[in-house]
């Protein structure tokens, strides 16, 4: 869940760039500093993470008998086998758990964050509402992220390494575009070998003292359809063929749309969401699917 530090599509506002690094036990954190404004934003470079392994549990026949999308149609798989860019969301798809709903647990809030959280990826409230409402109920401070960091490694969902690897090898570039922070996401690429330049998500900002001050709202993933426009930003800017869109939630299924990602692949491992699932190009419940269909 943490800025861009190289060349955006999104361009950082200045008053973003200037740095100063302090070290900390297990990560550094990196500090861009407004003087003017006393804000600060954190962004995180993980030394080493070690994801810790877990494992889904099997989907009941009752629940593919639901949907008809659970086996791709012949122009799905093509584009999914003929992509030159795969865009993945974070929580609850790469990972295992909502990122803000494991933040705010860890400070107090979970129940209470969980619920909008659910609201916000049914697509019953807009991101941005859900988002600002979601924070405010337990502020996180810098010290609070530094400590979550430390103690909270990220859950990577089963076959995840695997596929990214077979689509890296596939010479298939790999973007993640979260709704989350970008201080949570950066150990996850860093652990997948994802670069920073193909992460989009938002940004926490503390004040001076470490004081929680809220998030940045220039970062398109911070409002309904950010997605997308995100998705649209990366195929324009780098003339993309062919892009796929894989996630778990109403903001992932909006990212295919003239311009954007050519086909919406739903992971319902972890969350399934049936409104969005129902409308997805392929539903998988495992990215064994998605890696053997590369073979």
């Amino acid at each position: 869940m943490e800025g861009l530090v190289h060349s955006r599509i999104t361009p950082i506002p200045p008053h973003y760039r200037q740095q100063n690094c302090l070290s900390f036990p297990t990560f550094s954190l990196q500090l861009t500093n407004n003087s003017n404004s006393g804000r600060i934003s954190v962004m995180n470079r993980p030394k080493s993470f070690s994801p810790i392994a877990a494992s889904n549990q099997p989907v009941e026949a009752s629940t593919l008998d639901r949907f008809n999308n659970t086996l791709p149609s012949q122009e799905a798989l093509e584009l999914w086998r003929k992509a030159d860019a795969v865009c993945f969301d974070v929580d609850s798809t790469v990972c295992l758990d909502e990122g803000i709903d494991e933040l705010a647990e860890f400070c107090g809030a979970g129940k209470a964050v969980a619920e909008w959280t659910a609201r916000a990826m049914g697509g019953s409230v807009p991101f941005e509402e859900a988002l600002a409402a979601r924070l405010s109920l337990f502020k996180p401070s810098l010290s609070q992220v530094q400590d979550f960091l430390e103690k909270r490694p990220p859950k990577l969902s089963p076959g995840i390494d695997e596929l990214v690897k077979k689509l890296k090898a596939n010479n298939v570039n790999v973007y993640l575009i979260s709704g989350g922070f970008r201080q949570m996401i950066n150990p996850v690429a860093s652990i997948l070998g994802i670069p920073p330049d193909n992460i989009f998500a938002n940004q926490l900002l503390f004040k001076s003292s470490g004081e929680f001050l809220g998030f940045d709202d220039n970062e398109p993933t911070s409002r309904s359809g950010g997605k997308a426009i995100a998705v649209q930003q990366i195929k324009k800017a780098y003339g993309y063929k062919t892009l796929v869109m894989i996630g778990d939630g109403a903001t992932d299924l909006e990212a295919r749309q003239p311009g954007g990602a050519d086909i919406f692949i739903c992971y319902a491992a972890v969350q399934l969401r049936a409104a969005v699932a129902a409308k997805a190009d392929w539903l998988v419940f495992n990215f064994k699917d998605l890696i053997n269909s590369l073979n």
